[in-house]
């Protein structure tokens, strides 16, 4: 793919583009070609998440397109404020627009699956089809923890944060990842092809923290108009799941959406897309079949 990479390169990304969007620059990773195929990444991450395997496993069958969100990775935040789902969905539609994607099935892991449900409601024309894979959907009970006030606070976040990422020894991050796969194994490698440089990258841990913070209202808003999401829906969440619980939001959700499937995965957790891959492509090629979209 042509485009500039030089940026992406220099850590040892994937060749991508850094696209041009109401003067804002989004990245994007595409491989393969077929029916499209769109690769939304979930919360303190990047797109390396969903190209790690997942993305060229796909692209023998589809042309998979796999974007930065707004504010993480490569891609420019749109704001200084925390960018709700449905700005994000709003502005990676204009960026597949400009690769030429009318139609896709759009592939949401968890805070990206609330992408992917805005991108529904938002602009049903391009989105053929939904796939959530332990997708936020809907506003928990409770609170989150104090990290996401902290590192969302002006002082936190522009004083302290900075400070804690260069500080944070490689042991963190590895336990990290631990706990999010847990009970699954993290696949070799993975860790080093996240990249240590983005995932603490001071401004990116706050703007997560910011997206995050706010998004239990934003899905709160999000959910009553779920019932309008006239395409189909295929949502795959593991039952062992501690991070966004099956329960609290794919098992309403797929009462909710009147297209809706849901396969439940025992004995997995939150990083479905990894550890119980066959099944998530499974999904995603049910989804483009029942949209009609075929190579």
């Amino acid at each position: 793919m042509s485009g500039n990479s030089a940026t992406a390169s220099a850590v040892g990304i994937r060749e991508g583009r850094l696209l041009q969007i109401d003067g804002r620059t989004v990245h994007a990773v595409q491989e393969g070609s077929g029916p499209d195929v769109i690769l939304i990444h979930g919360a303190s991450g990047n797109l390396r998440d969903m190209t790690f395997s997942l993305a060229p496993r796909l692209a023998r069958t589809f042309r998979v397109t796999a974007f930065d969100r707004p504010g993480l990775g490569f891609s420019e935040p749109l704001h200084r404020e925390a960018e709700t789902p449905i700005e994000q969905a709003q502005h990676l539609a204009k960026a597949a627009s400009q690769l030429g994607i009318s139609k896709a099935v759009i592939v949401g892991h968890s805070y990206g699956g609330a992408v992917a449900l805005a991108w529904g409601l938002e602009r049903p024309d391009q989105a053929a089809a939904l796939v959530s894979l332990a997708g936020a959907a809907m506003p928990w009970p409770g609170d989150l923890g104090a990290w996401y006030g902290f590192a969302g606070s002006t002082i936190g976040g522009g004083l302290l944060v900075p400070v804690l990422s260069r500080l944070t020894p490689d042991s963190f991050v590895d336990n990290a990842v631990k706990d999010v796969f847990a009970p699954d194994a993290v696949p070799d490698g993975y860790a080093a092809f996240l990249g240590r440089d983005l995932a603490l990258n001071s401004k990116i841990l706050v703007k997560n923290a910011r997206q995050v913070g706010s998004l239990k209202p934003q899905l709160a808003e999000m959910q009553v108009r779920y019932p309008a999401l006239d395409m189909p829906l295929e949502i795959v969440h593991g039952i062992e799941d501690d991070t966004v619980p099956l329960d609290v939001h794919s098992i309403p959700l797929s009462k909710a959406a009147p297209h809706a499937r849901l396969l439940k995965l025992p004995g997995h957790g939150h990083m479905i897309h990894h550890a119980a891959e066959d099944d998530v492509a499974a999904a995603i090629t049910s989804a483009a079949g029942r949209a009609g979209l075929r190579g």
